[in-house]
């Protein structure tokens, strides 16, 4: 497929705000792609050039952008500048100043050259590259037709966003979301969907899966009625960790966070032999890492555990604060996958291969039909200073996501009718730019909404628990997330308009003393006295609160 006709697919996107016009349109845009391209035409559909896991980057600040589109049109860098400010998109600039522009020298060039293009700029590196990189993409746009220019322009500045995730793609590929969950490249999955070898998808060594979470009840006399038979574990208070360990041909070892970023393993020194506690050659676990107070023998809050992700000192900090992985499921061994495997089972080969010591732990685990013995561990964690239990299907499969009733964590407060009883991971949106005091930090409040289907609602604006070391952190964040214009999955009423838009990214925890009805938010819902808590370091857009999630936590 040319580009220039990709292209046009693109825009019909752009223009469209139905999700089943949207996914009709995918469908046939999927349908008129060979096969030997569909990665490329998934990837560059969502902006990007290959799972977030992967961390490939194109590394192309808007600045460089702009001189890009200067040197491949012969225009003065001010007046790129002067149209950016006005235009307020790169893509739209570029696509006008192409127009203008020599039409001969204009080809047609296929989706794979494009991405092939594009992902060599991105593995450009070292002493003099931000220079080759915007000469090579000044290459690239000179050749495409104005349409493709205003597309290709908008992936490395990461304003392509045309309202639809990985889920659209699934839907308008006619395939659930269960073989993306085991191996979540989007690309990768649909060339197996088209090509019929879905059932080829296993986990694999090196690529994360979509971890299994927890559902909320405060009513462990409904969690038996749910489930049946259970089993009852410890909840830390960690970071969640999936460690991916292989003996061939050399022991590696890798680690993913709950939403599927790599980490730096030189990070987790704990880890470097953790083949001495592993009785296989390769292996997945799922693990909450727990920082340790070595002085006071006790287990540290999450924000000091979260640090060490943050520390340049690692020798220091992992002395100060040294790491314990709660192990409690194992997903894969040997190249045999356990995602289908009953709860006990996976339990039964996780003790047997793994040495119980060292950095690694496994958790108590409890196995009981009596909501009574579910109340008296939750008091018994509670009391070592966990954060109480996780009930869990003893006869369950690992089902990634948050479906069903297979992992259940205890609400603490019961309230009244609209009462939280739980806090939320809500999605900053925007935020004001402040009055009086908070002027100077250049924020006062953000607005915060939640995922209902593809799109993202307004609930709230949170302003109160902002310290001023918070308010400068946050709006150091949030000035690398800034949108001209509001995102296309954002829906927001005219009087809830924030001083600046920013693309969906960081993901903070508030509370609140209850939820009401409200006509100013989208949602139709808001928080009374909202408050912030903490940033998730650990979290993503795609496991803030939903709709329906704040639904089940509100009585």
């Amino acid at each position: 497929m040319y580009f220039s006709d990709f292209a046009k697919y693109l825009e019909r996107l752009e223009k469209t705000a139905s999700r089943l016009e949207i996914t009709a349109i995918l469908k046939e845009l999927f349908e008129k792609t060979d096969k030997s391209e569909i990665k490329e035409v998934v990837y560059l559909s969502l902006g990007v050039l290959a799972p977030n896991y992967e961390g490939v980057l194109l590394n192309l600040a808007e600045k460089m952008v702009a001189r890009s589109i200067s040197l491949a049109y012969g225009e003065d860098l001010k007046k790129v500048t002067k149209l950016y400010k006005e235009m307020g998109d790169l893509g739209n600039v570029a696509e006008s100043l192409s127009v203008t522009s020599d039409a001969l020298r204009v080809k047609k060039i296929p989706v794979s050259q494009v991405f092939d293009n594009l992902l060599t700029i991105a593995k450009d590196g070292g002493e003099g590259s931000q220079d080759r990189k915007i000469v090579k993409f000044a290459e690239l746009l000179k050749n495409l037709d104005s349409l493709s220019v205003r597309y290709v322009t908008r992936i490395p500045v990461g304003k392509l966003r045309l309202g639809f995730s990985e889920k659209t793609i699934l839907d308008a590929l006619g395939m659930g979301e269960e073989e993306y969950n085991i191996h979540p490249d989007i690309g990768n999955i649909a060339k197996l969907a088209i090509s019929h070898k879905l059932s080829t998808v296993s986990p694999k060594i090196g690529v994360p899966v979509v971890p299994m979470l927890a559902q909320r009840l405060n009513s462990t006399t409904e969690m038996i009625a749910k489930m049946g038979e259970v089993a009852v574990e410890p909840k830390f208070d960690g970071l969640r960790i999936f460690i991916h360990f292989t003996r061939k041909p050399k022991s590696l070892v890798w680690g993913y966070t709950r939403n599927m970023n790599s980490l730096p393993m030189e990070s987790f020194p704990e880890l470097k032999d953790i083949g001495k506690y592993i009785k296989a050659d390769e292996i997945i676990l799922d693990t909450e890492a727990v920082g340790l107070d070595p002085k006071r023998e006790m287990f540290v809050d999450f924000q000091k555990t979260i640090q060490r992700r943050r520390k340049h000192d690692i020798k220091k900090s992992s002395g100060e604060t040294p790491l314990q992985f709660q192990v409690f499921d194992i997903l894969l061994v040997d190249g045999k996958s356990l995602i289908h495997t009953l709860y006990q089972i996976r339990r039964q080969k996780l003790e047997q291969v793994i040495i119980d010591g060292g950095p690694l732990r496994i958790d108590e685990s409890t196995i009981t039909k009596d909501p009574e013995v579910i109340k008296r561990l939750h008091e018994k964690y509670l009391k070592m200073g966990l954060e109480g239990v996780v009930v869990k299907r003893a006869n369950g499969h690992y089902v990634s996501g948050r479906t069903g009733w297979n992992w259940v964590k205890m609400k603490e407060d019961e309230g009244s009718q609209g009462r939280l009883s739980d806090t939320l991971d809500c999605i900053v949106m925007g935020y004001w730019k402040g009055l009086g005091k908070r002027a100077q930090f250049g924020l006062g409040k953000i607005l915060v909404g939640i995922k209902n289907g593809d799109k993202i609602m307004t609930l709230t604006k949170v302003g109160t628990g902002l310290t001023e070391a918070m308010l400068v952190e946050i709006k150091n964040r949030l000035n690398k997330l800034k949108s001209k214009v509001k995102p296309k999955e954002y829906e927001a009423q005219k009087d809830l308009i924030p001083d600046v838009w920013v693309i969906p990214s960081l993901v903070v925890e508030v509370t609140a003393d209850s939820i009401s009805k409200s006509t100013k938010h989208s949602l139709g819902l808001s928080l009374r006295f909202p408050r912030f808590i903490k940033i998730r370091e650990d979290k993503g857009p795609n496991e803030a609160t939903t709709l329906k999630e704040l639904k089940e936590i509100t009585n």
